[in-house]
C-alpha cells in the first residue's frame, strides 16, 4: 500500500447555496469519503477553502426558530441564543461549528478542521 497522500485543495464559493447541504459537501470532502482508498481509521482528507460563507442561505425559517443553548454549571445559567444572531455575529466559526458536528467524534476530527480554511471576502455595499 502506498504511504503517501495525495490531498487536493477545493475552494468553494459559498454565495447562495444552502448552509446545511455545503456543511454536508465539506465534510465529506474533509474527511475523505469521496475518494475510492477511503478507509474510516485514515486520514485521506482534502483541503477544503470557503469563498463568501457570510453569503450562504438558509432555507424555511431556520434562523429565527433554531435556538442554541450553552449551560454554565451554575443554577440560572443557561443560556440561549438564536441561530440568526450567532451566524450574523461570526459565520465563520458557526459554519465550522456544523461541520465539526458532522465528523466523528475523535482524535482525528481536530486534523480534520485543521484543513478548514475561510477566505475573507469583501462586504457587500448594498
Amino acid at each position: 500500500m502506498d504511504k503517501t497522500v495525495n490531498r487536493t485543495k477545493h475552494t468553494i464559493d459559498a454565495t447562495g447555496k444552502i448552509f446545511g447541504r455545503l456543511a454536508t459537501h465539506v465534510a465529506t470532502l474533509l474527511r475523505g469519503k469521496h475518494k475510492p482508498q477511503f478507509r474510516s481509521h485514515i486520514d485521506i482528507g482534502d483541503w477544503v477553502e470557503i469563498k463568501n460563507i457570510a453569503l450562504v442561505k438558509f432555507s424555511g425559517k431556520k434562523l429565527e426558530g433554531v435556538i442554541k443553548y450553552r449551560f454554565s454549571g451554575f443554577p440560572g445559567g443557561l443560556k440561549e441564543i438564536s441561530l440568526g444572531k450567532l451566524f450574523n455575529d461570526d459565520p465563520e466559526s458557526t459554519f465550522r461549528r456544523a461541520v465539526s458536528s458532522m465528523l466523528p467524534k475523535n482524535r482525528i476530527a481536530k486534523t480534520f478542521l485543521k484543513r478548514l480554511t475561510f477566505v475573507k471576502g469583501k462586504k457587500d455595499e448594498s
